[in-house]
């Protein structure tokens, strides 16, 4: 079971070319994420749905795009054939580390026309006024979005994904390419830590570790939005500090050599479909200049790592990991260790 995600703008042509790549690929279904768009507008309170620019920022639809995924894999196997827009690098995190964790690979390929034909081909095709309306997600591929795609594609785009210029071809000749692509392997998968999802309350271990500056150290994981502290689910027989020095190793390079001390206990609600549990958080100390300068990241669970301030941290964690930094950071300072429910102190 696999799937080919076909990335692009609007007007790149990735639903045409998805209906030719399918004839082209044996044993292969069409799925257009569209149609969960399309349910969630009949499904939500208007309320809920005027609160988000586009359908993409709700995390139900990430959800169900993943689920859906799964779903229909398992019930035909074979190769899921998407055209979907990912322009939002923590989305495609999400969703292709959702798919990861599910053990089903994703081979990730955008087609990339001249952006003079991109305009070309929207002009042709109508504004977003022109649309019908209930086709919120089209406002992601309108003339709006371009300026999105160009800074995807000067970031991180380009890196992730097989690139296909679509300028001088038809949808049969892109297709033709995909498919020889991937079944050559000039399309590997993605590079992305097979995360599997747990099925009950986890127990997990993160290491707080400083500069100079006090500045903490935090990584970006490849399979999960948002920035995070080195660290991870403490194994079956395992003790929670030493999981944190073996995952500080083994993202970092970084070989602590005394038991980190602990800061932080924090309970977990459970947010379905994530099961929740214990979060501890220790402290690592202060890394000397030489070890700071040769933090490595081995391997695809993380792309990129730096030190930040507290201030930082806030625009960068997602909140429930920035109230336990920030209350981590309360207990370093007083020499305690806190209890936290939720991200607040307890007792």
């Amino acid at each position: 079971m696999t799937v080919v995600w076909i990335n692009g703008a609007f007007g790149a042509g990735k639903s045409i070319t998805a209906r030719e790549l399918i004839e082209l690929i044996p044993h292969s279904t069409l799925f257009d994420p569209e149609v969960i768009g399309g349910a969630l507008t009949r499904l939500l309170p208007p309320k809920r749905l005027a609160e988000v620019g586009e359908l993409q920022d709700l995390p139900v639809w990430r959800r169900l795009v993943v689920d859906t995924a799964a779903a229909m894999l398992a019930e035909l196997g074979g190769t899921l054939v998407v055209p979907m827009t990912l322009f939002r690098q923590e989305y495609r995190d999400e969703i292709f580390g959702g798919l990861a964790a599910r053990r089903i690979p994703v081979h990730h390929l955008l087609l990339a026309p001249a952006e003079t034909i991109l305009r070309e081909r929207m002009a042709g095709r109508g504004t977003p006024s022109d649309l019908p309306d209930g086709e919120l997600g089209t406002r992601h591929w309108s003339y709006d979005h371009i300026e999105p795609y160009r800074a995807a594609l000067a970031s991180w785009l380009t890196a992730d994904a097989h690139l296909v210029d679509t300028s001088d071809l038809t949808p049969y000749d892109a297709a033709v390419r995909i498919a020889d692509a991937v079944r050559s392997g000039a399309v590997p998968a993605c590079d992305i830590v097979q995360t599997p999802e747990p099925a009950a309350e986890t127990l997990a271990a993160g290491v707080l570790l400083f500069d100079e500056q006090d500045r903490v150290l935090l990584v970006d994981p490849t399979y999960k939005p948002g920035w995070e502290f080195p660290g991870g689910v403490v194994e079956r027989g395992e003790a929670p500090a030493r999981a944190g020095m073996r995952e500080v190793a083994e993202e970092t390079g970084i070989r602590l050599r005394e038991v980190p001390r602990l800061l932080v206990v924090d309970w977990e609600r459970p947010a379905p479909p994530g099961y929740g549990g214990l979060r501890l958080l220790f402290d690592g100390g202060r890394l000397a200049p030489a070890q700071a300068s040769r933090v490595l990241l081995p391997g695809p669970e993380l792309r990129a790592w730096r030190f930040a301030t507290e201030q930082e941290a806030a625009a960068m964690l997602p909140p429930v990991r920035y109230e336990r930094l920030r209350w981590a950071l309360r207990a370093r300072e007083r020499g305690t260790a806190l209890y936290l429910e939720a991200g607040i102190p307890v007792g």
